[in-house]
């Protein structure tokens, strides 16, 4: 397949990306007022989840849980948004390969690579919104009020979640080539889980584990109301380095498997 030619009419520099990136910004708040029910699903499972691990946990250890609820409120927030950026990304393109429209996007005159991050920011910013509904319910209904500080959590937040986003790529490079790799989401969200839930304190190594560093900085943002400038700059180097290294490495990944996928000429096959 030939490399997608720009339209003299369409502007492919920085102004017409941001215009194309506002569109699907738009779009994504469209559907999410036209289906209500389950744009409101969603958040209503996340609400479940946690209320069934707080109360359940409070039943059967509520010594522990007491003690450990501001890391768990961070820990399930970060992996909400984790999981919805990660998925987000690679269920897009297993839908896109399931109804034949891979290829189309293909030919869009930002190249593809570029309608597809557009498409996981879109993602991302939703679901910090979601976030920020699902904290203020986790933190009335377990009665703990973290500190909040959005020049703080904003900064660390996108780097905490800019690992997932990373596997999120290089999942979805393997969607291209293999089509059928679903299981394998699924197996991706206990795997959060652990990586969010790392010592990284009795372990340090971990730190340069993704999510295992962002976890551990908004919990002693949120939790010790630490602002952004006063947190250690070699941890801040850490969680920079992990970012956008992982980031980085999914992105490659993720061109490589469509490189890949076009030499077997398996790129429009399901």
């Amino acid at each position: 397949m030939s490399a997608p030619t720009a339209d003299a009419s369409v502007d492919t520099g920085a102004r017409g990306y941001l215009r194309f990136f506002a569109a699907s910004l738009r779009k994504r708040v469209l559907l999410m007022v036209r289906y209500p029910v389950n744009f409101f699903s969603t958040i209503a499972n996340m609400l479940i989840l946690f209320a069934a691990v707080f109360y359940g946990g409070r039943a059967i250890a509520p010594a522990a849980i007491s003690n450990t609820i501001e890391g768990i409120i961070v820990g399930y927030l970060l992996w909400t948004l984790s999981m919805s950026a990660f998925s987000g990304l690679s269920w897009n393109v297993t839908r896109e390969s399931q109804w034949g429209t891979l290829e189309q996007l293909f030919m869009s005159p930002f190249g593809f690579g570029r309608v597809m991050f557009a498409k996981t920011v879109t993602n991302v910013l939703v679901s910090f919104f979601t976030g920020s509904l699902v904290l203020l319910f986790m933190m009335a209904i377990t009665g703990r009020w973290l500190a909040i500080d959005p020049l703080t959590l904003l900064p660390l937040g996108l780097l905490a979640v800019a690992p997932a986003v990373g596997i999120g790529f290089a999942l979805g490079g393997l969607a291209i080539r293999f089509k059928r790799v679903e299981n394998l989401f699924q197996i991706m969200q206990f795997v959060f889980i652990g990586l969010i839930a790392a010592p990284v304190a009795q372990y340090p190594l971990l730190k340069w584990l993704p999510l295992a560093q962002g976890s551990q900085l908004l919990q002693t943002a949120m939790r010790d109301g630490v602002a952004l400038w006063a947190l250690p700059t070699g941890e801040l180097a850490v969680l920079v380095v992990t970012a956008v290294g992982y980031l980085g490495l999914g992105y490659a990944a993720f061109a490589y498997c469509q490189r890949w996928a076009r030499r077997e000429g398996v790129m429009g096959h399901y």
